[in-house]
């Protein structure tokens, strides 16, 4: 066999790998354009007529950008319209069905990143709502839960101040603001926890006194919703609850303003860092838990006229923070311990972990030993940073 004769078999052999290669690189031959999707931004969930569940979502509409048409879902940016559609079915999958048959595009759960539950069905149980979520495949479980004041059909029809949507509008508020942030998974912990019991952020739309002439319904996050079991039991103010993060571990930024007995003005103190602990103990019969608490703090205004470099003063003020996050703290147990009977903050697998013998007997007395805990306060609060300012020059001499 001739040399040209080997090279042309070869030649042909080497063709046909590569046309059959072709067939293993034609791309995302079946993937689904962004542009044949509804999005869905945020959901709500709602008690509706005759025991059914109503669910509501936020839809986006991705529209093309300009200068040529985009296609797949991580291409670019896109510009869209939001709008809200609602369903109601016998489960939350029989209104999912119900939902898709109203749209002419297939819904797309994966960029949710809100779920707000309606007020009358969190009073009812939600139960069986998170098990859902949990378990679906589509919804992302690290979505932000909240509880609403009303329909949570209302939440999602309002409008938000500077973001683009209600979904980006309500994790902005428990992202920059001092509270709590639940997801669905946390939550779905929490509900199956030792406790039995949780707390959500509560969104209500802002005051009409609050709008002047401003006529839309803007949302905001006041205070939380505590649940018991499933239920929603009552509800805390933005005071009580910043006192509960404290010994739930998860104040991580905050002010606390001070004053002084016989001394006019305020210091501002800038939380810097904190660390709390619970210590429970059973001694003769009485359960009692100690909470440690230890922060630094930084000095970021002072009206005073108190000179803060000088030991004594430093020390007054230590006194004064300290009394601050306690009266905080004492707040937020006399309306969940005595009120609410809710153990929010975990007392109960505390005691599981110090006490599993006593904890197997008790366990299902702990409602009512819950109230009978007794709760006492080790706080230690060191000021890092005075600042450069030592008092307030215009009102006279330092001290």
């Amino acid at each position: 066999m001739s040399g040209f004769t080997v090279f042309k078999k070869k030649s042909i052999i080497l063709t046909l790998l590569l046309c059959a290669s072709i067939l293993f690189l034609t791309g995302c031959w079946d993937r689904t354009e962004v542009n044949d999707l509804a999005l869905i931004m945020a959901t709500g969930i709602d008690k509706g007529k005759n025991h059914s569940i109503e669910l509501s979502v936020q839809v986006f509409i991705p529209r093309p950008a300009e200068g040529g048409q985009q296609s797949g879902m991580s291409s670019g940016t896109s510009s869209g319209q939001t709008f809200v559609r609602s369903a109601e079915g016998k489960t939350i999958a029989d209104a999912m069905a119900r939902l898709q048959e109203e749209l002419t595009r297939k819904i797309f759960w994966g960029q949710n990143e809100v779920l707000v539950i309606g007020e009358k069905l969190a009073k009812e149980g939600v139960s069986d709502q998170i098990d859902f979520w949990v378990r679906h495949s589509e919804p992302r479980i690290r979505a932000d839960v909240f509880v609403s004041k009303g329909k949570a059909k209302q939440i999602l029809e309002s409008m938000p101040e500077l973001e683009r949507d209600i979904a980006k509008q309500l994790r902005q508020m428990v992202k920059t603001q001092i509270g709590v942030k639940v997801t669905v998974k946390s939550l779905a912990q929490m509900l199956s926890s030792e406790s039995e019991a949780a707390v959500l952020p509560w969104v209500e739309e802002l005051p009409p006194t609050h709008l002047g002439s401003y006529k839309k319904k803007i949302p905001f996050v006041n205070g939380v919703a505590v649940l018991k079991g499933d239920k929603m039991v009552g509800r805390l103010d933005d005071k009580a609850t910043r006192g509960i993060l404290w010994p739930r571990n998860e104040m991580d930024s905050g002010v606390i303003t001070i004053s002084f007995k016989n001394e006019p003005g305020y210091i501002s103190l800038n939380l810097l860092r904190s660390h709390n602990q619970l210590v429970p103990s059973i001694k003769k019969g009485k359960w009692k838990m100690l909470v440690k608490t230890d922060a630094g703090l930084d000095v970021i205004q002072n009206t005073t006229n108190l000179n803060l470099m000088k030991t004594e003063n430093i020390k007054e003020a230590e006194y004064r923070a300290i009394q601050a996050i306690e009266k905080r703290e004492q707040l937020a147990f006399l309306e969940v311990q005595k009120k609410l009977n809710a153990d929010i903050f975990g007392f109960a697998e505390a005691f599981q972990r110090e006490y599993p013998e006593v904890w197997k007997t008790k366990k299902n007395e702990w409602n009512k030993i819950f109230q009978e805990v007794v709760i006492s306060f080790n706080t230690n609060v060191q000021i890092e940073k005075t600042g450069l300012a030592s008092g307030n020059r215009k009102r006279g001499e330092i001290k």
